[in-house]
């Protein structure tokens, strides 16, 4: 099937230009930065932007900055640059393996992290990572300026967000973690190595010098209506040491609060089932990252 007509297309060189253009393109526009689900949405006609918005010359809007206390991923890096960096190893980690794994070559070339986050498919990696890893979105638009939104408030249901309608994602920032002693990690289950995820599963530990657990975190994703974080996971992992049993019981009661579902992928009993196995294994990562194995 042929997209609809497009009446209008432009690429601006800047966020200002960026967000003036969508003011004067009005109600019917839509941003596009790598496109692998904008268009497929297009072809399809679930939807029929007007005009369109092209992000892709904004150099502000892509890269990696790091400071002691937070990590910037600016929303038009493409999931291979976070693939290969080194910059996210460790607290951040999840990022990268979540983007090693997302989608064939052709997506992973094409596809970036704000683009995910925006249109926060059901089926989708970034939106768990980024919950586990306490991620802020900063959000741009010519009436109000600049506001930040935790991605828990971010993410509302499938393919939708808080994002309105006149505003540009501009910056996505994590917490930076200690130096030494956090670490994440991220593994999804599919049908295909990489094909959407049934179940994805993010987790961030935090250890002291005892190899004890000080905190940690837990994001599940391919679930209704939106990727979630098991809130219960710190209390059972604090002051904890970091053994096959500690993991394995921490992601049974994840799989047991958290509510899945059936559909044409998997039944609810099977993702539960996935949440216990693959999540248990994804702390044990994450845990050894944080002791530097």
């Amino acid at each position: 099937m042929y997209p609809a007509p497009i009446e209008d297309y432009c690429a601006p060189k800047s966020v200002e230009e960026a967000l003036a253009s969508r003011a004067r393109a009005g109600a019917g526009a839509a941003w596009i930065a790598g496109g692998t689900s904008l268009m497929q949405a297009m072809r399809a006609r679930q939807i029929a932007p007007r005009a369109l918005i092209d992000l892709t010359e904004i150099e502000a809007l892509r890269g990696i900055a790091k400071s002691s206390r937070v990590v910037t991923v600016r929303p038009l890096t493409r999931y291979r640059e976070l693939a290969a960096t080194t910059a996210l190893h460790g607290a951040l980690q999840a990022i990268s393996d979540a983007a090693a794994t997302l989608g064939d070559r052709q997506v992973r070339n094409a596809g970036t992290i704000g683009g995910s986050l925006c249109w926060n498919d059901v089926a989708s990696c970034m939106p768990a990572v980024c919950l586990c890893l306490d991620a802020t979105l900063v959000l741009a638009s010519l009436a109000d300026g600049e506001r930040a939104v935790s991605v828990a408030d971010f993410l509302i249901g499938p393919n939708e967000t808080a994002l309105r309608e006149d505003e540009l994602l501009v910056e996505i920032t994590f917490p930076a973690g200690r130096p030494h002693g956090t670490g994440s990690a991220y593994a999804k289950y599919g049908a295909t190595a990489d094909g959407v995820p049934i179940v994805g599963i993010a987790a961030q530990v935090e250890i002291d010098e005892a190899a004890r657990c000080t905190a940690a975190r837990f994001g599940v994703g391919g679930i209704l209506p939106t990727a979630r974080r098991f809130e219960g996971i710190d209390e059972l992992l604090r002051g904890r040491p970091g053994t096959a049993g500690t993991f394995a019981a921490a992601a049974a009661a994840a799989a047991d609060a958290i509510e899945t579902q059936t559909d044409h992928l998997a039944g609810a009993g099977y993702r539960k089932v996935l949440i216990r196995t693959l999540g248990r294994d994804v702390l044990a990562e994450a845990y050894a990252r944080a002791a530097g194995g």
